[in-house]
């Protein structure tokens, strides 16, 4: 998938996706989490410890940007042994191809000692198992662009936005059609290029900020 096409979860706000895992009687239920920012992120956590205030542990990752960016990203072993819950949460998370993401994994201890591997295994398995299922949706980083042309090419221009997952803002017609068109940015280039050709060169362009 190009860069500024991602996939994220396809919910939003404390709207969550959950799991539970059960590994030597301990329970590992996993909650996950739509966010584009710190604050969201921080919020969607806090939810969590909240509704499982009893739990022996509420450990958490996020990466609030692209796949695999560490940008706005964090994590936390929340009383677990250091590294063994946090950072392989985080690891899980910056490889799962899936951007905007934030994971909570919710510990209730079942008495038996998972040993370091143990519990490093355990916090992967229960993001991986949470993320098999997951809900997603593409998130798209836009630019803008308004076409001019003559109004015999409107047919031609309409058939070419599927292909560039281009879709109409604004548009108007008066000596000439203009239209106002968001698109994927990585796209920008060769959309103007097929309808320069498709207009045999008689369309006009600005690309604006919005």
């Amino acid at each position: 998938m190009k860069e500024d096409l991602y996939n994220v979860p396809a919910f939003a706000g404390l709207d969550c996706h959950r799991t539970e895992l059960t590994v030597k009687k301990s329970r590992f239920i996993t909650s996950v989490f739509h966010v584009s920012t710190g604050e969201e992120a921080k919020a969607a956590i806090d939810h969590v410890c909240r509704e499982f205030s009893d739990a022996s542990h509420n450990c958490f990752a996020y990466n609030a940007g692209k796949p695999g960016s560490t940008a706005v990203c964090g994590c936390s072993d929340d009383g677990e042994p250091h590294g063994t819950a946090g950072r392989p949460m985080l690891n899980v998370v910056l490889h799962s191809d899936v951007g905007e993401l934030c994971v909570v994994v919710t510990r209730y201890f079942g008495g038996i000692l998972l040993g370091t591997g143990g519990l490093v295994k355990a916090y992967q398995d229960s993001v991986k198992l949470a993320l098999e299922d997951l809900p997603l949706t593409v998130r798209m980083i836009p630019a803008f662009i308004t076409a001019c042309f003559e109004h015999r090419y409107i047919t031609v221009f309409l058939r070419l936005l599927p292909n560039f997952r281009a879709e109409i803002i604004d548009s108007n017609f008066a000596d000439k059609a203009f239209y106002h068109v968001r698109l994927p940015q990585s796209e920008v280039e060769n959309f103007r290029q097929k309808l320069i050709e498709m207009t045999k060169g008689q369309v006009d362009f600005a690309e604006v900020k919005n």
